[in-house]
């Protein structure tokens, strides 16, 4: 029991961060997948009962805990995620709001490859460099302000893919799973078509965004019986708009060998 108030008030569920967002969204079943975009972004994977030893340099986690039950997680972090647009509006002056970047990015030569790597404050997972630092490649005459904004949005679907891939090694599923995705920059319809195009999977945005506090207060309620079990709380999850791959694979493929070169040279060791 906490003192708040001059009453004491239970504590009937405690939840980290994401493992509320994984609750949030409903993933329940072993396979699901979530991604929070915030100033960073976050990727967990639901693997049931199995606590599955990362050789991919994943982070092994408790999802959750529901009635003695535990299910366990992958996770991955990026480091780099929405901070990127902040980086364009505040450092480097391109835009003046976050939301003008879609745009400009829609608006960007469609010939031109330029690949920004944030790794402002090195890679997250699954290269963990704390030494490398932020890179952009491809730059000619003709790259402005708009190519930049699509190279920051684009560099995030990457980190995302890289996340998944590692996940897919780890978890041995072939398919990219459908990725639940929550988390302020998920309004932008730019990064999240694009990220279903570069994971080849299908990308689903929920009506509500504030999956995180959806996650606790539920834990907390199920203690109380206010909220239903698991299997019904999980039909009450809303899909606002689901975002399918329309780009070519080949064309996928190459932006991907592109950002894979990139990477490889922004590394602190080669």
């Amino acid at each position: 029991m906490l003192e708040m108030f001059g009453v004491p008030v239970p504590v009937c569920g405690i939840a980290g961060d994401q493992q509320a967002a994984l609750v949030g969204q409903a993933c329940f079943q072993p396979g699901m997948l979530k991604a929070t975009y915030g100033t960073g972004c976050f990727a967990v994977l639901n693997t049931g009962s199995e606590a599955v030893s990362s050789t991919s340099k994943l982070l092994t986690t408790i999802g959750y805990r529901i009635d003695g039950v535990t299910a366990y997680a992958l996770e991955g972090s990026i480091f780099v995620a929405g901070a990127a647009v902040q980086w364009m509006r505040d450092a480097m002056g391109l835009i003046e709001a976050a939301s003008e970047s879609g745009g400009l990015a829609r608006a960007a030569d469609p010939n031109q490859d330029v690949y920004l790597v944030p790794a402002f404050t090195g890679l997250g997972a699954p290269h963990w460099d704390a030494d490398a630092r932020g890179a952009i490649f491809g730059i000619t005459r003709g790259t402005g302000p708009a190519e930049l904004s699509r190279a920051a949005l684009e560099s995030v679907c990457y980190q995302t893919r890289d996340l998944l891939e590692a996940m897919q090694h780890d978890w041995k599923q072939e398919n990219a799973p459908v990725l639940r995705v929550d988390g302020g920059m998920v309004a932008s319809n730019f990064t999240m078509q694009f990220l279903a195009d570069i994971l080849n999977a299908p990308v689903d945005r929920p009506r509500t965004l504030e999956t995180t506090a959806i996650g606790a207060a539920y834990l907390a309620g199920l203690r109380k019986d206010i909220y239903p079990a698991p299997a019904q709380f999980a039909e009450s999850w809303r899909l606002d708009r689901r975002f399918t791959p329309v780009l070519a694979r080949d064309v996928c493929e190459r932006k991907y060998l592109g950002w894979q070169d990139a990477v490889r040279r922004t590394r602190s060791t080669y």
